[in-house]
């Protein structure tokens, strides 16, 4: 049942699988027979613990992790982790390679710059506004580790396949294209995901980090920044955003049991994606903005012929049930977010609008 319910294509905190937030619903009040909420549980209490066991377990599943890597769960954000990453990993002349594919890449390297760390840009695609992910760079030697933008949100383009960092550790935000798709992680050191956009609400960010890693972290950091705090306490050295962590376990058991893993996962969101930029590149009307080899599943941007078109666009697309077709402020234009959860029905509201504001407005 519907429930009166828009499409919501918002870029985050964005849409979620509507089995999850019905699960919730319906044990919200009284969770396993705890009489008491998710929200007020103990965080030290079995109930908690065993979401917070069976969520890290689902992850690693579906990633196909070993027990070299640890799944954490620390708030601040993905915005944190642009911080956390040089001060625990860059120790020393070293520099750390950065890939700069956009506004979160930038974000990234101003704090490393901040913290005094050294990092080289080895490639960007700045040249041309961030329509695509750079292809031909060289990785330093020396480098402590390469950092990516798996996804780039404002601008609509994803790497489709990653990079060889020749075993240097490759750190990447995939905040929003975590269990998008299967990927190998051995060249990962660490992975890194606010959760709002494709795997929960606002207020966790998962970190997945490789035991060598650990290796790197200096004693004299501050005990809440320390990686090392997490692994050792499964997440639980204070109290944890558990309602956070909570959805998180439910959406990996969604993709698991229903969807059927990361295979069909990708399936559904290509064919997803296919069918918007289809639309796209139908007529000309409107006008895609990442170059055609570097776009991104997750998020889908695009052009009309003016500002004005655009706003009426976004205007008429609420009422008719269709949320969060804003580009993004930095941009502007238009932008359909497309996450795991947003439905095939969803993806065919939206063409139809399309292709019938196209016919009234072209």
């Amino acid at each position: 049942m519907k429930q009166n319910r828009v499409y919501n294509f918002n870029a985050g905190p964005a849409t979620l699988p509507l089995p999850v937030l019905e699960e919730v619903q319906n044990n919200f009040l009284n969770f396993n027979g705890s009489g008491m909420s998710i929200t007020e549980i103990s965080h030290r209490s079995k109930w908690f613990e065993d979401v917070l066991n069976d969520g890290i377990n689902r992850i690693k599943k579906l990633l196909k992790l070993d027990d070299k890597y640890h799944v954490l769960f620390i708030q601040g954000g993905a915005s944190l982790q642009f911080s956390m990453v040089p001060m625990n990993l860059i120790n020393g002349n070293a520099p750390a390679d950065y890939i700069n594919t956009g506004t979160w890449a930038k974000k990234a390297m101003k704090e490393a710059k901040i913290l005094g760390k050294p990092f080289k840009v080895i490639a960007t695609s700045e040249d041309k506004n961030f329509s695509y992910i750079p292809k031909n760079f060289k990785i330093n030697s020396d480098a402590v580790y390469v950092h990516i933008t798996s996804n780039n949100t404002i601008e609509g383009t994803q790497w489709d396949s990653f990079p060889d960092t020749y075993n240097i550790p490759l750190v990447a935000d995939m905040s929003s294209d975590i269990l998008c798709k299967p990927f190998d992680v051995k060249n990962f050191g660490l992975i890194f995901a606010g959760a709002q956009k494709n795997i929960g609400p606002a207020g966790v960010c998962m970190v997945i980090i490789r035991e060598d890693m650990l290796e790197k972290i200096p004693d004299n950091l501050p005990t809440m920044l320390n990686y090392k705090t997490y692994t050792s306490s499964n997440s639980l050295y204070n109290t944890p955003p558990c309602f956070g962590i909570y959805i998180i376990q439910l959406v990996a058991k969604w993709i698991e049991e229903t969807i059927g893993g990361l295979v069909k996962m990708e399936e559904l969101n290509r064919k997803k994606a296919e069918m918007l930029y289809k639309c796209i590149d139908g007529t000309g009307f409107y006008k895609g903005t990442a170059e055609k080899d570097s776009r991104s599943i997750m998020n889908v941007t695009f052009r009309l012929n003016s500002e004005q078109l655009e706003k009426k666009f976004i205007e008429e697309a609420k009422k008719n049930g269709l949320e969060g077709l804003k580009g993004h402020r930095s941009v502007g234009g238009c932008r359909a977010s497309i996450y795991n959860a947003m439905t095939l029905d969803g993806i065919c509201s939206l063409v139809d609008f399309m292709k019938n504001f196209e016919k009234n407005n072209g």
